[in-house]
């Protein structure tokens, strides 16, 4: 493959053109020209710009960094000889979100299309090659001359030291086989640490659930004894209770009955007493205070005596009518006898007559009294209902015998009430015993004992119930230990399988860096080789040995040295020859014989001297006897 023409709309190239021959292509122009722009055109043209990678921390994309900077579509064409054919390759853009992706090629001069040849795989039908390998071998950036391993890369080494097969690379089968025992086992955590964590757990829990169905076989056990002896305490309990309750309704009536008995009598005793209450209230002595009847009465006698002496007859007042008739003689003759001393006949006119008003005034007093002793006796014998005094002291005696019969009806309904009182008390009790006997949970009778007992029974049958039920709930909870055993025996299995796998996956991991070390010692040699004898061109035969790692790391000896050294320790100029020697025999090696790729490089001889940037050139003209080289430089 030969580029001949590019024209370009990119970044700061604004339809610009450049045109290349066979050969050693130099390419001069100042910094900041360009120069790194056209090298990233060519790319850009080969494999496209990829409009999916983004931006990130001190880098931009292609998209983004090669953007016309004129606003103009990004966009270019590239004329090419490949495989005796002169071709011409375009990239347009029509979505700015998918730059440089409508593609065509036709041969050069005409609008027939190359067949074949589309935007995905036209540079590596091209070159050869994918783009991350053009990237490592043809394609040499400023600042990126060393090569660094890619598993792209690895696959086009293996395809030369084996069968040419390009699917196989260490590094991805490498990373493939330790990502499916990582997947398996990784320090605590993959699928054989869970497995390990889920049978331990799975153990755990059958052992528990073992536990717990031992634990419930043995309270189930337990409920079926306690439910046995509550039916046989039921039955005990009930017999023991109606007996009880018998023997309590027995004892409250015949209590009972005593009771009616007592109150049979009281009510008796008591009728007996109202009776004598009666014959004392009916009596005329009842009106009197009980202390006073007897005083009272002796003295209402003696007073009758004494109303029988002054109710007496009065005798008429004749003595007071004597006066009187002679107070009226006497004032008769002194008015006949007017005119002989007539006062002494006034006077003694008056002196009878007042006798005479005396004596009457007196009789009438008499009578007064007597008839007052007279009312007043018949006042007295009307209160006692009696016609004289021995009737009232009949009437007292009576009244005596009356209250010695209401003292002894009092004393005998007191007794009978205080027996009656007793008895109901004892009833009282008795019942307050028999209800308390046939509450049937205290006291100290068989059918308490009894009852507790049951209740305590039934307690336990409820206690351990509940701790079945308990216990259930666990179990649904945490499944049959069945499924937990099946599960732990999958698990297990599953284990075993895994953990063969895992021991399939670390030979094989020792086998592939068994066969990449092999497969090394075949290409790391000759790659050496070649770089050497490139190393030693560029720098006059200093450099006669580099050493070649697995991950391109170098190292260089020179003719005098007895070991090699890292590439660290070298000059820049150097070192940028050490990498540049080692990417000239990775790409003579790498890169496909009948294609001859074109080798792009950009500014890498920027740190050489005079001596050995003709030194480099020489050997760039050699190489460019068998592929196109194009070497952009600031250097003329």
């Amino acid at each position: 493959m030969r580029i001949n023409a590019l024209h370009a709309s990119f970044g700061k190239l604004e339809n610009e053109s450049l045109t290349f021959h066979d050969g050693l292509n130099v390419i001069y122009a100042p910094n900041e020209s360009g120069k790194s722009t056209w090298c990233a055109f060519i790319r850009a043209m080969l494999f496209g710009v990829d409009s999916a990678e983004r931006a990130r921390s001190g880098h931009l994309p292609d998209k983004t960094k090669y953007s016309p900077w004129s606003g103009a579509p990004m966009e270019g064409s590239m004329d090419l000889t490949a495989n005796r054919s002169d071709i011409t390759i375009t990239r347009r853009t029509r979505s700015k979100r998918s730059p440089m992706s409508e593609f065509s090629a036709v041969y050069t001069g005409t609008s027939v299309a190359v067949k074949g040849l589309d935007e995905k795989n036209c540079g590596e039908l091209l070159t050869g090659v994918s783009k991350d390998v053009f990237n490592r071998t043809a394609f040499v950036e400023q600042g990126s001359v060393a090569v660094t391993s890619s598993p792209e890369l690895e696959k086009r080494i293996m395809s030369i030291v084996t069968s040419g097969e390009e699917q196989i690379s260490y590094t991805e089968a490498d990373e493939r086989l330790r990502a499916w025992q990582r997947k398996r086992r990784y320090n605590k955590k993959g699928l054989l640490c869970d497995l390990e964590s889920k049978i331990a757990d799975n153990s755990e829990k059958l052992k528990d659930l073992q536990g717990i169905a031992e634990e419930k076989r043995l309270l189930e056990a337990r409920l079926e004894s306690s439910q046995n002896e509550c039916e046989d305490l039921e039955e005990r309990v009930t017999e023991a209770r109606k007996n009880q309750r018998r023997e309590a309704i027995e004892r409250i009536n015949r209590s009972r009955s005593r009771l009616q008995e007592l109150s049979a009598e009281h009510d008796a005793a008591m009728a007996e007493l109202s009776d004598r209450r009666a014959a004392l209230r009916n009596s005329p002595l009842d009106v009197i205070p009980s202390d006073r009847i007897e005083d009272k009465v002796r003295s209402d006698i003696d007073r009758l005596e004494e109303l029988k002496e002054e109710s007496k007859s009065v005798k008429p007042p004749w003595l007071a009518a004597v006066f009187l008739v002679l107070s009226i003689a006497i004032a008769l003759a002194g008015n006949y006898l007017a005119e002989i001393n007539s006062l002494y006949f006034v006077l003694a006119s008056v002196a009878a007559g007042i006798a005479g008003i005396v004596f009457l005034l007196i009789n009438g007093r008499k009578r007064t009294r007597s008839f007052s002793a007279k009312k007043e006796k018949e006042e007295l014998l009307r209160k006692y209902h009696a016609r004289n005094s021995s009737d009232i002291s009949r009437l007292l005696e009576q009244y005596h015998v009356l209250e010695e019969e209401y003292a002894a009806a009092e004393e005998r309904e007191s007794a009978s009430r205080s027996a009656y009182e007793e008895a109901r008390d004892k009833q009282e009790k008795l019942e307050e015993s028999a209800i308390s006997d046939l509450n049937l949970t205290e006291g100290n009778t068989e059918a308490s004992r009894l009852g507790r007992a049951l209740a305590s029974a039934r307690t336990a049958t409820e206690s351990l119930s509940r701790q079945i039920a308990e216990i259930n709930g666990r179990l649904a909870v945490m499944s049959d230990p069945l499924v937990v055993s099946s599960d732990l025996k999958s698990m297990q299995e599953e284990y075993s399988e895994i953990e063969s796998e895992f021991e399939a996956i670390s030979l094989a991991i020792n086998v592939l860096r068994e066969a990449d070390e092999e497969m090394q010692s075949r290409f790391s040699p000759e790659l050496g080789a070649l770089a050497a004898e490139y190393m030693s061109k560029v720098t006059g035969g200093r450099y006669s040995d580099i050493l070649i790692g697995r991950d391109f790391s170098t190292m260089a000896k020179t003719s005098g040295d007895t070991v090699a050294r890292e590439s660290g320790y070298l000059s820049a100029g150097t070192m940028d020859l050490l990498y540049l020697a080692v990417r000239l025999a990775v790409c003579e090696l790498a890169m496909p014989e009948d294609v001859s790729c074109p080798l792009i490089i950009d500014d890498a001889l920027v740190n050489l001297d005079d001596v050995r940037y003709g030194q480099a050139m020489e050997l760039l003209s050699d190489i460019a006897k068998n592929r196109q080289v194009i070497l952009f430089t600031c250097r003329k």
